[in-house]
């Protein structure tokens, strides 16, 4: 089907800004291009899915999800800040029409392999909560179908999100004027938020060389820019039992390194983000830094008594 869409241009916003502290509001924001979408889902011709194996059956469809918590050191503001960041993975069944998760058996639900990304650190007086949700399909032959992030903080909170249709449709939300409700689109391209997921179903398949990405919605967020595609080289190495996927955006002075388990199931021990943070005189170049607590594997939706508490205490959160 096509996509049915009507541009509208609004001088002076810029198409995803980040929280900045409350009277930081840049009003030299460029102008940006968004357009309203309404759009239903288009037919396409994908790649061949990528089979599973036994290995990866077993691990995934266990019927429990894999929490593995982090020591998290936070640049923002031009400072590290401390805190606690968590990856949860599970797989689920998927509504590829309404993109949600499906709520019945059927015969189109996509299985895919979710992951819930959760930082929370304090700048100062203040708490920042950042949750990014990807849903990418175990298959392993497209983009991610769906990718959904949100920040709050004492100022306020944001919102995107993007739907896998014929075109990336993006939906934002801040409590900024000067950001405001927008709706556009962008072409699809590769997803920073995706390779987490692509990486724990084959990390040899991870793309590599010269690639345009869009990175991280909350890369976006936090450096107030443009959600679009940014040049970067991509690189796979390995040394022994650990391996390092990297990515590197010149333009962006930013350089994010996630390491992992060469071996199935290629859990991740940590990353690094090597960046500029801060505004004016005060901007440094940092490195934000995760470092592995303690993982296991839990139907967490169900440990919801006060007795299941002891599993907070467990991954020290």
């Amino acid at each position: 089907m096509k996509s049915i869409s009507r541009q509208l241009i609004l001088a002076g916003i810029t198409i995803i800004g980040t929280i900045i502290a409350c009277s930081n509001v840049k009003n030299d924001a460029s102008a940006e291009t968004t357009k309203n979408i309404t759009s239903t889902v288009k037919t396409t011709t994908k790649k061949p899915a990528q089979a599973t194996s036994e290995a990866f059956k077993k691990y995934w469809y266990a019927g429990e999800a894999e929490l593995t918590s982090f020591e998290l050191e936070q640049a923002r503001y031009g400072e590290i800040h401390k805190g606690k960041a968590v990856l949860i993975y599970v797989t689920e069944d998927f509504n590829p029409e309404k993109q949600v998760k499906a709520d019945q058996q059927r015969s189109n639900n996509v299985s895919i392999l979710k992951l819930n990304a959760t930082k929370k650190f304090y700048t100062g007086i203040y708490p920042y909560s950042i949750m990014s949700s990807t849903f990418y399909p175990v298959a392993n032959n497209q983009h991610a179908i769906k990718v959904t992030s949100s920040m709050q903080e004492w100022c306020g909170h944001v919102f995107t999100q993007l739907n896998n249709r014929s075109e990336f449709n993006v939906q934002s939300y801040s409590y900024f004027e000067s950001e405001s409700d927008q709706k556009f689109s962008v072409e699809k391209a590769i997803l920073e938020d995706e390779l987490w997921t692509k990486l724990r179903i084959d990390p040899t398949q991870l793309p590599v060389g010269t690639q345009q990405i869009i990175p991280a919605f909350e890369v976006l967020r936090m450096k107030h820019i443009p959600l679009k595609t940014y040049k970067a080289s991509a690189t796979l190495t390995t040394s022994g039992a650990t391996s390092t996927y990297t990515i590197n955006y010149p333009k962006l002075n930013r350089k994010l390194s996630i390491n992992f388990n060469t071996s199935f199931p290629h859990d991740i021990t940590g990353w690094t983000e090597i960046s500029t943070s801060g505004y004016g005189n005060s901007a440094k170049t940092l490195t934000t830094k995760a470092t592995r607590i303690k993982q296991l594997k839990s139907p967490y939706w169900s440990k919801n008594s006060v007795k299941d508490s002891v599993l907070r205490k467990e991954l020290r959160l």
